[in-house]
């Protein structure tokens, strides 16, 4: 039969006290970001030893608590500087949107320009008979040097086509 002596009980008891503080962490420190861990492996070997709060064998040192990251603040715009901001972002997208449609309304006219003068060389060249109607309502037929003007013309306009 076993029996339980005193010193026994006290080897008991002392392990029943003193394993809960060997579980604890063993590493305290402060990250360069001022954040602090705890562990039960070392630090990172660039933390420096000022930063290691506490380690097996050495006693917990005092540190004074890492000072807050001082974040300088931008002056907030008032709320008529922020209206008048908008404001001006609205006008500034309104002229944008003015010249681009001005930009597209260029651009259609340029292009029914080309296609008319495409057409007027396509029939000069054509070689068939052209006609115009003067004042009266009469047809007149174009001479070979009418057809040239009217050919040198469209070659003007067709020149600024791409």
């Amino acid at each position: 039969m076993l029996r339980f002596t005193p010193s026994l009980r006290v080897a008991a008891l002392a392990c029943l006290v003193l394993g809960p503080s060997l579980a604890q962490a063993q590493y305290s420190w402060v990250a360069p970001n001022g954040v602090r861990h705890f562990s039960d492996r070392p630090p990172p070997p660039t933390t420096p030893p000022s930063k290691i709060l506490k380690a097996p064998g050495h006693a917990p040192e005092r540190a004074l608590p890492a000072p807050a990251p001082v974040v300088e603040a931008k002056p907030q715009a008032t709320l008529a500087q922020q209206e008048a901001a908008f404001q001006q972002r609205q006008k500034q997208r309104a002229n944008e949107e003015k010249k681009e449609a001005e930009d597209a309304q260029r651009r259609l006219a340029q292009a029914e320009r080309c296609e008319a003068a495409r057409q007027v060389k396509a029939q000069v060249n054509a070689g068939a008979r052209q006609v115009r109607y003067d004042a009266q309502g009469e047809r007149v037929v174009l001479s070979d040097e009418e057809k040239a003007a009217k050919a040198a013309k469209a070659d003007k306009v067709l020149a600024g086509c791409s």
